[in-house]
């Protein structure tokens, strides 16, 4: 997880018409509101503070140099005084980062005894973050607006998820997938315009021929291998189930090369996303498993049968969630099974192989058993069960013509009991409002039996990364009724055609 460490901007608009004395106020208040942001510990990334800017050419000046900062993440913008929002216009167009309007002042409280006009003229937000929203509005400009005092703690956790969201917008452009062969055949969830995917995400997809990865993976010397063996049998429970210990380990080490050269490979041509294909292997000996949810724990994406949509989801997301305190993990899942049993509803979310095991609870466990799929040995893999608690699941889909982003709030819980026969890592949740509505929404929108998961992101930070990447978003929730529903795809058809 090599990203940067960025920062974001912190602009003050005012103007010059109460003197002096009101400019340098403006300046000392905006630096106490940055220093104290700053100090919260609820923002994950550095605010800089900029000088208060009061002219067409200053703002525009700010604004490109916001542009050709690398480290810059998104500006955010408050209107202290009054700042006319004509002197925005050339600086906002030529913007092309994410925009926070912080909707504040800096008194808490009307200051009832001392009020006058001095103090009227120079804490005017109120006044001021209208005109310079007027204009945002009018421009068609996306942005996140937060409201409230700077000193409170909701306001400051609304700023440091926006800041997420806004990393995931800029790193987005920097996600590099590699295609092991192609798309599994027939298959129609999983295609999509990889053109315009480039240019409405910023994504690369290349595809290579399998066996030049697997060139890759043969050249890993056994001493390199052997190591990182020992790594998994110290870290990882070993399940033998009756095999042959020797022949056992033999199996883990042909993953532990996939591990290295794929690793290998991805790093020299600068990927941050894998895809793989059961069916098109080449000279692997197994299907990638094991290898591949080390790779994703490690800050890769990832998604099966040639499913380079999920695999930048998934790493745009662990992305956003890089650093995150008290993280509980981010995977590629696949909807497989339900419980219909009344009042014990869900879906069990699994895949062949490949889940990450950062979303894993308890203890983690290598198997290795036959998999009908790939024509191969029997593959090693990471076998275990999730956390409880709430994720989202999203599914980017193509629709032809356009893109839409697919969002169900989720509650993950244990299984009512154990699944010894089942060779692999395991998801239970419910989705809201509840399994029937859920689902049929989630089919009437289109979704994919392949998602994007993590318990570390927000509905709505990623309805604000769908808004800032111009697609569409929907959102299945507790509040969800499919009348409603149906209405809000029919309008998407109608804003986003």
């Amino acid at each position: 997880m090599e990203v940067r460490n960025y920062k974001f901007w912190f602009c003050t608009g005012s103007q010059d018409l109460y003197g002096d004395e009101c400019l340098a106020n403006v300046a000392a208040h905006s630096k106490q509101i940055v220093e104290a942001l700053n100090a919260s510990g609820k923002l994950p990334f550095e605010v800089v503070l900029k000088p208060t800017l009061i002219t067409n050419e200053l703002i525009r000046k700010t604004f490109n140099d916001a542009n050709n900062d690398p480290d810059c993440a998104g500006v955010i913008t408050w209107m202290h005084t009054f700042s006319p929002a004509k002197s925005w216009i050339l600086g906002l167009q030529e913007y092309r980062k994410p925009l926070l309007h912080l909707h504040t002042q800096f008194n808490m409280e009307i200051p009832y005894d001392t009020i006058d006009m001095d103090f009227m003229n120079e804490n005017q937000a109120a006044h001021g973050d209208r005109e310079y929203g007027h204009i945002v509005s009018r421009m068609k400009i996306e942005r996140k607006v937060v409201v409230g005092h700077w000193s409170d703690e909701k306001v400051q956790e609304k700023i440091g998820s926006w800041m997420r969201t806004a990393v995931g917008v800029v790193e987005s452009s920097h996600i590099r997938v590699m295609r092991v062969a192609d798309n599994m055949r027939n298959v129609a969830v999983t295609e999509g315009d990889k053109v315009e995917a480039q240019l409405k995400f910023g994504w690369e997809v290349d595809a290579y021929p399998v066996n030049e990865i697997a060139d890759a993976v043969a050249a890993v010397s056994e001493s390199d291998t052997n190591a990182l063996v020992d790594e998994y049998y110290d870290k990882y429970d070993i399940l033998l189930e009756g095999r042959d210990p020797a022949e056992f380990r033999k199996h883990v080490a042909v993953q532990a090369q996939i591990e290295i050269g794929f690793e290998r490979f991805l790093k020299e041509k600068n990927y941050q996303a894998i895809v793989t294909h059961f069916g098109d292997l080449g000279a692997l000996k197994q299907l990638p498993g094991l290898a591949i949810q080390r790779l994703m724990e490690k800050g890769y994406g990832f998604g099966a049968e040639g499913d380079w949509k999920v695999a930048a989801m998934v790493r745009l997301m662990k992305v956003m969630t890089a650093g995150m305190k008290d993280a509980k993990g981010t995977s590629m899942l696949e909807d497989y099974t339900y419980n219909l049993v009344p009042g014990k509803e869900g879906i069990l979310e699994a895949h062949m192989l490949e889940i990450c095991p950062s979303i894993s609870e308890g203890p983690i466990q290598i198997k290795c058993q036959p998999l009908s799929m790939g024509d191969r040995e029997d593959p090693a893999r990471l076998v275990f069960t999730s956390k409880n608690g709430h994720g989202i699941a999203t599914s980017l889909i193509d629709l032809g013509n356009r893109f839409r982003l697919i969002i169900n709030d989720v509650e993950c819980k244990q299984t009512e009991k154990p699944m010894p026969k089942l060779p692999t890592a395991t998801n239970f949740w419910t989705p809201e409002p509840d399994l029937y509505t859920g689902a049929e929404a989630w089919i009437l929108a289109g979704g994919a039996h392949h998602t994007a998961f993590t318990y570390d992101l927000t509905a709505e930070q990623m309805c604000d990364w769908a808004a800032m990447m111009g697609i569409e978003a929907v959102v299945i929730n507790k509040d969800t009724n499919i009348r409603d529903f149906k209405r809000d795809l029919m309008l998407g058809d109608i804003v986003y055609r």
